[in-house]
């Protein structure tokens, strides 16, 4: 039927932009390949991360982790997220979908990786402090920051609704990979995490490096077709941010458009994006022939 190939099509499109390229070699291998993973199926990590409502979270956590200045530093002077949006994107999207759906073996690979990359990446914050990438309190605020994020968008947009002990599950499960990367003081309950949120807040502040990631979000170049879909999932992001995150970011606090419009807009958005990405049944990807730039591409996507 037409309207098939049209959401097959859609379907591929939108995993190419997220997943990158290669999307569909990565999600068979985080999902086809045999052997014991980190959490169970159907456990709540899965659930959450397994569901539409983490495009809103994803641009959610962006925005509050940008307000560490020296976790911003870092990003500010190490990503190429100016440069290679998508590829960034693709990056992170699969590190969180091997680390919650693939084997053991390469969840471990994963974080691997990224410990290695930490290493590397230190410097000087504009206000003259310095930062390293490995701190594990700068890595415990990320985590939060991402962890809350995904929770709160699940919970306001998520298809399957939680119970606050699955919640609480899921932040613990959530610590596990907090921990391999390096994190301290990393909570195990919701209440614990809302508690380290707040003990990060004096340590938060508007900086033009942070204001710039809000601007950059805001204009990421989509394609036409995809535009006002894009800049719905944003608001709706935004919505849900807490009310104090939003002055340092220049961006707009219009808590009864929250709760109305940018609700039902992010709950539509949520539902599209389903539609879509139940659109095929996982197949074995064809081969690509191995070219000469199969080891830089495998190397992009470690930075």
């Amino acid at each position: 039927m037409p309207i098939t190939s049209v959401r097959n099509r859609m379907s591929r499109a939108l995993l190419g932009m997220v997943a990158g390229p290669d999307g569909a070699q990565a999600r068979y291998r985080i999902h086809g390949t045999p052997g014991p993973r980190w959490y169970g199926a159907g456990s709540p990590i899965q659930i959450v991360h397994g569901d539409a409502s983490m495009y809103i979270g994803g641009v959610r956590a962006l925005l509050l982790q940008s307000l560490h200045p020296l976790a911003m530093a870092a990003v500010d002077d190490f990503s190429d997220y100016r440069t290679n949006v998508w590829g960034r994107l693709a990056r992170t999207a699969t590190f969180i979908a091997t680390t919650t759906f693939g084997t053991a073996e390469h969840a471990q690979e994963a974080v691997d990786i990224v410990r290695a990359v930490h290493r590397r990446v230190n410097g000087t914050a504009p206000d003259g402090r310095p930062y390293q990438a490995d701190d594990p309190h700068l890595l415990a605020w990320v985590h939060i920051a991402e962890i809350d994020s995904f929770l709160t968008a699940h919970e306001r947009f998520g298809r399957r609704s939680l119970d606050e002990a699955d919640y609480d599950t899921y932040v613990s499960q959530s610590a596990r990979v907090a921990l391999a990367l390096g994190s301290s003081e990393v909570p195990t309950t919701r209440a614990e995490l809302q508690h380290r949120l707040q003990q990060f807040r004096p340590e938060l502040q508007s900086t033009p490096a942070a204001r710039d990631v809000a601007t950059f979000i805001h204009t990421v170049p989509v394609p036409v077709a995809v535009r006002p879909g894009y800049r719905a999932l944003v608001r709706a992001a935004v919505a849900t941010l807490p009310r104090w995150a939003r002055e340092p970011l220049g961006l707009p606090d219009r808590p009864l458009l929250d709760r109305t419009l940018h609700r039902l807009n992010g709950t539509a958005m949520t539902s599209a994006i389903r539609w879509l990405t139940t659109a095929e049944p996982m197949q074995r990807p064809e081969r690509r022939p191995p070219g000469p730039a199969a080891g830089s591409r495998s190397r992009a996507h470690q930075a």
